[in-house]
């Protein structure tokens, strides 16, 4: 039996592995600081309940297992920040706040970015356990997409490209 053979948490991480989790580990957290700004600025119940319950469902959750795999692994993990604190609505100034077109296309832009980004991972990992992993959070990010999708379309948010319209040849 080699190094690579047994069980996948007694394997050792190899350096794309590590980056890769460390990265996603921190960009987590921002998102988390993020997401805690846009719940301050949007004045869309439904978005806010949106981004409330992705932070609680998808991202805390993610943070924990990274977390975990670096740890085990005695990797020094990226700070996480403080939480912000909640704001009043009718406080932020206009000129400041964002809108919630806004924030759906920018957590939108998030979760585009990060498909590809677990799917390069899972296609690196050689240890099964941070395969499933980028997996799980891939499937996630694809659930909270659709839902997004939706929202922003039945809120008219949604900035399609130039459709394509069949003409007829005469």
């Amino acid at each position: 039996m080699g190094i690579l053979s047994g069980n996948p948490k007694q394997e050792p991480l190899h350096f794309g592995e590590i980056y890769g989790i460390w990265s996603s580990l921190s960009v987590a957290k921002a998102a988390i600081d993020a997401y805690q700004v846009y719940i301050n600025h949007t004045g869309d119940e439904d978005l806010r309940g949106f981004l409330q319950d992705v932070m609680q469902s998808t991202i805390r959750p993610s943070i924990e297992d990274m977390e975990d795999i670096l740890l085990h692994n005695e990797i020094a993990v990226p700070p996480t920040p403080a939480d912000r604190p909640k704001a009043d609505l009718e406080q932020i100034p206009a000129g400041a706040r964002l809108h919630d077109m806004q924030i759906a296309n920018t957590v939108a832009m998030d979760i585009g970015i990060c498909l590809p980004a677990y799917s390069k991972l899972i296609a690196e990992s050689i240890r099964e356990d941070v395969g499933a992993l980028f997996e799980k959070l891939h499937a996630k990010k694809v659930k909270d997409g659709i839902r997004l999708l939706r929202l922003m379309k039945e809120k008219g948010w949604i900035m399609p490209p130039p459709l394509h319209q069949e003409t007829k040849q005469a």
